[in-house]
């Protein structure tokens, strides 16, 4: 007896493979192996990811809506740039409303969660012999999480986490720019948590916490500006 193909195996077999080459254009825009600029050839994309042009053309359209990609006359599909202002924007609230979460939450972080921190920023110093920007900002954000996620309020809260996804869409591995600001950020971190295992009082963390990613957003303009 001759098998046939259940209702609608064909389309989601087609969505799987266009889903298949959404995630892996995206996560190479994301950890930089395409980089600002590249061309994204579709045929040689999709000879790579072993698919045909079909699900990669509705993988770059997609990435286009959401961004990622523009289409320039003449060329094709390219990778966007990092919009310089959009960053400047994000760096700068982050700043603000990541300084006062921190802030807030210090009362209310134990000594579990300084270890917690106090480990990821070791892996962030392992990270620095053998550098990995993507690995780093990854770990990056791990550290901050601990010390802003005690923070009462909420709304302050949904702020800073709308400021690192707002990060994440603009593929912002800063540290790819500036590496050099890597191990700064280290140390900062240290004397961070030394702050709040004092029991330093809110305003001073504040500012240390503003400091520090103010410190960051001012090391990749400089070295944009040069």
């Amino acid at each position: 007896m001759t098998e046939t193909a259940a209702p609608g195996a064909g389309t989601t077999a087609a969505a799987s493979k266009s889903q298949q080459a959404y995630d892996a254009v995206k996560a190479r825009i994301v950890d930089g192996s395409y980089s600002p600029g590249y061309r994204l050839v579709l045929g040689a994309i999709a000879k790579d990811l072993g698919v045909s042009v079909v699900p990669v053309r509705e993988a770059i359209r997609r990435l286009e809506a959401e961004g990622l990609v523009t289409f320039e006359r003449n060329i094709g599909a390219t990778v966007a740039g990092i919009d310089p202002t959009e960053y400047l924007y994000t760096m700068q609230t982050l700043s603000i409303v990541e300084g006062a979460a921190t802030a807030l939450s210090a009362p209310l972080i134990g000594a579990a969660d300084v270890a917690r921190a106090r480990a990821v920023n070791a892996e962030m110093r392992e990270c620095l012999e053998y550098f990995d920007p993507v690995r780093f900002t990854r770990l990056n954000q791990d550290f901050h999480s601990v010390l802003f996620e005690h923070c009462p309020n909420p709304h302050i809260l949904d702020l800073v986490h709308r400021g690192w996804n707002r990060l994440a869409a603009l593929r912002s591995s800063t540290f790819r720019f500036v590496p050099g600001r890597a191990s700064e950020s280290v140390e900062e971190h240290e004397a961070l948590l030394r702050l709040i295992e004092d029991g330093a009082d809110a305003d001073e963390i504040e500012q240390a916490a503003r400091r520090h990613r103010s410190a960051t957003l001012d090391a990749y303009l400089a070295q944009t500006n040069h």
